[in-house]
């Protein structure tokens, strides 16, 4: 999280990894400073799993995605109803 931070990135934490939020070189710059972090405390070895979203239609951040859900979860009748 910190190196994340430290890269200038958004970042939103979550049950199953971290959300990281910017322009494509700044990311993937701190997807590998996380490696090297994590290796220089001894870590032999690293798994991690990147998911890519990209628009080209228009801008949209972290929060917007969720409010977005949200609202559609709202939209849908109640279970036992």
């Amino acid at each position: 999280e910190r190196v994340l931070l430290d890269a200038g990135l958004k970042i939103q934490l979550h049950p199953n990894g971290t959300a990281v939020e910017g322009e494509w070189a700044p990311v993937f710059k701190a997807i590998e400073a996380c490696h090297t972090a994590v290796h220089d405390m001894g870590c032999p070895r690293i798994y991690t799993t990147v998911k890519v979203n990209t628009r080209t239609d228009r801008d949209q951040t972290l929060e917007d995605k969720v409010a977005s859900v949200e609202a559609l979860l709202q939209e849908l009748p109640h279970r036992g109803q």
